[in-house]
């Protein structure tokens, strides 16, 4: 009789045991789902972010007041104006490696070596400058969202230049570099 008591309790306390692994795998169950639900409502607020971001056909960057001279800054924009931002820094970099100058033919400079070529300097100042602005407007337009970005527009206006020491004014100029899309621009 000890013994058959003995086994009605341990199969009492088999049977509580099995009670609670239901109730645990339910809620397991209904975590889960839980868990689920949660993760598809913030897959659907990604997903609406995502779809909020408009894709901008233009990306601007501007250089104020640089120390740079205008007249040099005007000429190159005009070798930078056609070309993809990376073209762009590859042809201020060879300027500036005194590989390639950048062409002045309505100056009077003096003759410089390669085809075609009247006049021309190595502004290497100047295209220090005009480097970063093109890097910056690179970065903007991966922001935009802009595959194919080429420079539509970059253009240099002369700035108000102070005075230095013994009244000679400084050299200032503004930088306007636009980019766009290879195919919008054509």
């Amino acid at each position: 009789m000890a013994e058959e008591k003995i086994i009605k309790k341990q199969n009492k306390k088999i049977e509580e045991v099995s009670k609670v692994d239901e109730s645990l795998k339910t809620k397991e169950k209904d975590i889960t789902k839980e868990n689920k639900e949660k993760v598809e409502q913030e897959t659907k607020k990604a997903e609406k972010k995502k779809k909020e971001i408009p894709k901008k056909d233009v990306a601007i960057a501007n250089g104020f007041s640089l120390k740079i001279s205008p007249k040099q800054s005007i000429y190159i924009c005009r070798i930078i104006r056609g070309k993809s931002p990376e073209n762009a820094i590859k042809r201020l970099q060879a300027v500036i490696d005194e590989r390639r100058p950048v062409p002045m033919a309505g100056l009077e400079v003096g003759h410089k070596k390669g085809r075609g070529l009247a006049g021309g300097k190595f502004p290497k100042n100047a295209c220090k400058a005009i480097m970063e602005i093109v890097k910056q407007v690179k970065a903007n337009s991966v922001v935009a969202g802009i595959e194919n970005p080429v420079i539509s527009i970059a253009k240099s206006d002369r700035a108000s230049a102070p005075y230095r020491k013994a009244g000679r004014k400084a050299k200032r100029a503004h930088v306007h570099i636009e980019v766009r899309n290879r195919e919008v621009s054509k």
